[in-house]
This record gives structure tokens, sequence and C-alpha cells, in this order.
């Protein structure tokens, strides 16, 4: 084993201290500089902190996002959940993120339809007339917090128009989400998992009727899409069906929220790199959009089980182990980014894995990304003189990162 490898935790991450949590990025510097693998005894997975592994590791199929298709919990050395969080683990467990092939295989397949190009490219007028109307809003306002009137409803809405969730019923969605992403957190609280298995709960309640009021009146939408390929043999179950809703859901918001928040508050610190968007948006956004998903990444953290033994710079990490991919501590590595700690609108090479690889790459990463571009472009056309009110306070959470809110003026 490495001497770095061999270290009870690198002493500067600690994933719980707020001081770590509001700026990590000193903390994965340190861990790069002492070595390619680190045990971290808290919570007993292995961190990767560089790029070029992170990148292999996504791609790499001697590890995977679930072990359960290959070993039970006993055979693989790990003890099962808790009996009374199994309704968050159903609901967790049957979305393709947590899959591997065939049946990751056959889910993606049937939801990559609704991802096409052609399909995301017609929803650009909706988007772009959603993202107007909530800017417009926040400016007759005269401002107020950015997250909850901008970042937060757009995504929700374009991303419950495709499901097919009636506007009465959207107010609930981001509640569920928050309290089911709690799981996500390292080591989370038990309070966390009620609070998760409560709403995994009643999300799948809810869904489960609208499953059945579409079975009854199908509509242009994927629950329709999705119970119509399940007609047709394509093997989906309810529960596969009810865990993609929530998947795409949570998945389909939380970065282009987290990515809205973050990236206006880098900008705010950036008054250069701001100057120069509000110049030239249209040449810059594209750019810039996945220079901010980089440089403050929404997803700090990936995590994938060991089901064979591999090697990571001279360490043997051995079958049954879990390793923690920081994607934030990749996307400023100086051995792939050349000035990774610079906020550089332009930057054209641009390889971040905040999106991840491989074939949990995320299906929806061209739909957030025209989000972005259009809440961006959005308040920079109608809210020129947009400005920060208060420095913004950091949640808590560190695995999926973002801002409790961000006070803006105009």
């Amino acid at each position: 084993m490495s001497t770095s490898a061999s270290s009870a935790e690198a002493p500067a991450f600690d994933p719980w201290r707020p001081s770590f949590v509001a700026d990590p990025y000193p903390a994965y510097a340190a861990l790069r500089e002492r070595g390619r693998a680190h045990w971290f005894e808290p919570t007993r997975q292995w961190l990767i902190p560089r790029h070029a592994d992170v990148s292999a590791l996504l791609r790499d199929r001697r590890l995977g996002r679930t072990y359960l298709h290959r070993f039970s919990h006993e055979e693989f050395g790990r003890t099962a959940p808790p009996p009374e969080h199994e309704p968050f683990h159903t609901l967790n467990d049957h979305g393709m993120l947590d899959l591997e092939p065939p049946d990751h295989t056959r889910l993606r397949r049937l939801v990559s339809k609704a991802f096409t190009p052609r399909t995301v490219e017609a929803l650009v007028p909706t988007i772009q007339r959603l993202a107007e109307e909530l800017v417009d809003s926040l400016v007759a306002s005269g401002g107020g917090d950015l997250i909850a009137t901008v970042a937060e409803p757009l995504p929700v809405a374009v991303i419950a128009e495709m499901l097919g969730i009636p506007q009465a019923d959207r107010s609930a969605l981001r509640p569920w989400s928050a309290d089911i992403c709690g799981m996500y957190e390292l080591n989370p609280s038990e309070e966390t998992a009620r609070r998760a298995v409560r709403a995994s709960l009643d999300f799948s309640a809810y869904l489960r009727g609208l499953i059945d009021a579409r079975r009854k009146a199908p509509g242009d939408d994927l629950i329709s899409a999705l119970i119509a390929a399940h007609d047709e043999g394509d093997r989906l179950t309810e529960q596969e069906m009810i865990s993609t809703c929530v998947l795409l859901l949570n998945a389909g918001h939380e970065a282009t929220v987290n990515t809205t928040g973050n990236g206006w508050w880098a900008l705010f610190r950036h008054p250069e790199q701001l100057a120069l968007l509000r110049a030239d948006p249209d040449a810059l956004l594209p750019t810039a959009v996945d220079e901010l998903l980089r440089f403050d990444t929404p997803l700090q953290l990936f995590e994938r089980w060991v089901l064979e033994d591999i090697e990571v710079g001279g360490t043997v990490i051995p079958r049954g182990s879990e390793v923690a991919l920081l994607f934030g501590s990749a996307n400023r590595d100086p051995d792939r980014f050349d000035r990774p700690d610079t906020l550089d609108l332009a930057r054209a090479d641009n390889p971040h894995v905040s999106f991840g690889a491989g074939i949990h790459y995320c299906l929806g990463a061209p739909l957030a990304r025209l989000e972005l571009i259009a809440s961006f472009g959005a308040l920079l056309r109608k809210a020129p003189g947009l400005r920060l009110v208060r420095e913004p306070e950091q949640r808590a959470n560190f695995v999926i990162r973002g801002l409790r809110e961000l006070m803006v003026e105009l």
C-alpha cells in the first residue's frame, strides 16, 4: 500500500466542517499533491482526487453503481440497509443511475427517446419563454432571491412539463426532491433518512396515481410514452417507471439550480469576467456555462462500488470497497486544466466531469445546458445591472453543492 493511501485520512478533508463546505478546493489540492488514492475512515471510502483517475474509473466496468446484480450483501461483505429505510432504497435502486446492465441498458434506451437532439431542440421556445417570464418577475420586483425566483422554478417546470405533471401539483416536487437527495450526502443522519423515506412514500404514491390516470387517458408526455413502451413489451415495471420519473426530476433540476446559484456567485466575485459576459453574451454563453459547471461543481462526489480488485497509483483497492470520485477536485486538477483555479469563461479546452462519464453520463446534459444558457441569457439581457445584496450562505450539504439563497437587486 502506498504511503498516501495508508494515512488514516487526508487531514484537511472534512465534509462536515462548514469552512470546508464553503471552500473545499484548497483541501482538494492537498489531496492531489499527497497521492492518487486516500482511505477516509469516517465514511470507509477511498477518495480519488485526480482528473485522470476519476475519468478512467467512471468508465471502468470493474466498478458499478450497485453490486446487487452480481453479489448479495453478505457475499460483498456489506450489511443490508435497515428495514425502515426500505421505501427510499426501493425507489432509488430501481432508477437507471443505480442500475447496471442489462437493466440499465434497457431503461436508458427507453428514456433516451425523450432526450434525442430533436426532442431537446423542440423544447427551446418553451425554455426561453419560461426563463424570460421568471426574469421579468424578478425585474418587476426590483430583485429578490435569485435561487427561489429563477434558478429553482425553471428546471422544475421544464421536467414537470416533460413528465406531464399538472401545474397544480408541481409545488410539492422540489420539497420531495430535496428530502430524497439528503440521502446522497455522506453518513446521513437518522432524521435525514426519515424525511427521505416519507418523501419517497409520498412521491411514489403520487406518481402511482398519475401513471394510473395516464393509462386511462394517455397524453403527449414521457409518462404516457413509458406506459406505451411497457405495453409494447419493453418490460418496464411500474416501480421502474416511478423510479425513473423521480430520478429525472431530481437529476433534471439539481444540477441546473445549483449551477445557476454557484455560477452567479462566482460571476459576482469575478467582475471582470462578468463584464466580458455582459459585453457579448451570445458569443460567450456556451463556453461560460461549461466553465461555471467546472469552476464550482454542483455534484462534488460520485460513489462507485469496486466489483473486482483495481489498482490506483500503486494502491490495490479490493473488491467490496467503495470509491468516492471527487468531481470538484478533478475539475481543478492542474495536470488537466490550465490555471484551474482561474475562472475563464472563454475556456475552450474544458473536459470537466460535472456530468459524469461512461454509461452513467448524464442523459439530460444537453437539456441542462439549454436551461442554463436561457436563464443566464435572460438575466444578462433584462437585468444588466444585477448586483449582489449580501454574501450568500452555503447550504450545509457537501455532495450536492449549492446556496441557500442568493439575494440580488437591480
